[in-house]
């Protein structure tokens, strides 16, 4: 395994921040309902002659757009709001509406289930509590207009008069409008941030091990320019030794600066060998040997981590070991299942790598606890773990807290790779975890692509 490298903290799922809304967005919605409500209101009055006060609607439905208008001399349209000003925006938007209900019938008009967009906005974009008080506010508006309102405007001289119960449920009907779309909106845009944080830390993993792979060719390139001056070195070391008496009193000195600049060359002549062959030899590796230079680092532990190998040998041509091209998304990604494997088991860790004409396989078994039913259906969702810790301060040093982000990580660059990744528990009497992973050899392996 590679070294681990600090990065910045993530926030648990349920701490992911809010987005701020950008002033364009609500002022251009404000725009749409301006549009929306002075065509309505001009509709019924004209068009279809029903008779309500004009003067008063136009006049609440003229001081949205100057608002709009204040707010968009005021700031620029790109800036984002801060979560106190866009929630007073959108109180302002349910009052505004309830005005215009008010004024044009109550729950009796239609349009009445409009208050679901302030509470919707919300809870995609604010916090739970702001969500809470416009849903309360939307609740309270809608109680108050099932009693109290102008009457719907309707044909000169007879009036509309809608049974009670049927404004009861029009008065439910918003409710639970309101109730599941905030529900409803809130969970998807927690879970798109969330996917968003989650994917953000996997590209950060994957540019992190490119960076690691990439010091192979930095150490080449830096013997292969080395080496002019450390023979020089060499070479006037040489020339002091001979210049100087035998038994000087710097003798000694010159012949260790002479064995250490010829150690130093060996070095180097090490690292050029991997620049004198071709990028892309050193670019591959067998399946085996790719396997254990991932377990190497884990081994010396109590879990004992057996290593297995089968082909399909039916077939000639799938005999020879598989080789892979050296992928950083492939390197994390099974050094993370094998070391959550060596932290969850007991004793044992069994690696079995099997290979076939159409596909490579890899399996790997720990004899722990397993994976936990409760959860077991959302393995491979970012923010997910079993491990202790997780959101909580212990003060513990060297303890292995778990962000829920290791397995996604993994799972995400294998299946980048061509990959499938599938869970299991073993079957009793046995137990642990078994995870198979599962390429078509025609996408890895360098020889079949």
């Amino acid at each position: 395994m590679t070294e681990e490298y600090p990065a910045a903290p993530l926030r648990p799922a349920s701490e992911v921040e809010i987005g701020m809304v950008r002033l364009r967005t609500l002022v251009r919605l404000r725009w749409l309902a301006i549009v929306g409500q002075t065509g309505a209101v001009l509709f019924v009055e004209f068009f279809l002659g029903f008779p309500l006060p004009l003067g008063a609607c136009l006049a609440a439905i003229a001081l949205s757009a100057w608002l709009n208008i204040f707010l968009t001399i005021r700031w620029r349209k790109s800036v984002r709001l801060q979560e106190t000003h866009a929630g007073l925006l959108l109180v302002y938007d349910v009052a505004q509406l309830a005005v215009l209900l008010y004024l044009t019938g109550g729950l009796e008009n239609p349009f009445a289930f409009l208050f679901l967009v302030p509470v919707t906005i919300s809870a995609t974009s604010l916090s739970i509590r702001w969500t809470l008080w416009l849903g309360f506010m939307a609740f309270g508006c809608a109680s108050f207009l099932a009693f109290e309102h102008f009457p719907l405007p309707w044909i000169p001289g007879e009036r509309m008069e809608l049974p009670d119960i049927y404004i009861g449920g029009m008065w439910a009907a918003i409710i639970s409008g309101v109730v599941f779309s905030a529900i409803y909106a809130r969970r998807i845009a927690d879970e798109a941030r969330q996917m968003s944080a989650a994917l953000s830390a996997t590209e950060m993993v994957l540019a992190r091990e490119q960076r690691l792979s990439a010091l192979d060719g930095l150490a080449a390139a830096a013997a292969h320019e080395l080496g002019t001056p450390l023979a020089t070195i060499a070479l006037v070391a040489k020339e002091l030794k001979r210049e100087l008496p035998p038994e000087g009193p710097h003798t000694e000195d010159i012949g260790l600066l002479i064995s250490q600049t010829a150690r130093c060359r060996e070095i180097l002549a090490r690292l050029s060998s991997r620049e004198a062959q071709t990028d892309e030899v050193y670019q591959r590796t067998k399946l085996l040997v790719m396997v254990e230079d991932l377990i190497a680092p884990l081994r010396g532990s109590d879990v004992v981590i057996a290593v297995t190998s089968s082909a399909d040998n039916d077939d000639k041509a799938a005999a020879s070991e598989p080789v892979f091209r050296r992928n950083p998304g492939i390197t994390y990604g099974l050094g993370n299942l094998l070391e959550n494997a060596v932290d969850f088991a007991e004793a044992r860790v069994e690696v079995d790598a099997r290979w076939t004409p159409s596909q490579v396989s890899l399996t790997v078994r720990d004899d722990g606890p397993g994976f936990h039913q409760n959860i077991f259906d959302r393995l491979g969702d970012p923010f997910v773990t079993t491990r202790p810790g997780y959101g909580e301060e212990t003060g513990e040093p060297g303890r292995h807290e778990g962000m829920g982000l290791g397995f996604f990580i993994a799972k995400t660059l294998l299946e980048r790779s061509g990959a499938s990744v599938s869970l299991a528990n073993r079957q009793a009497p046995e137990h642990g975890a078994v995870v198979y992973v599962v390429w078509p050899r025609s996408a890895v392996d360098l020889g079949k692509g």
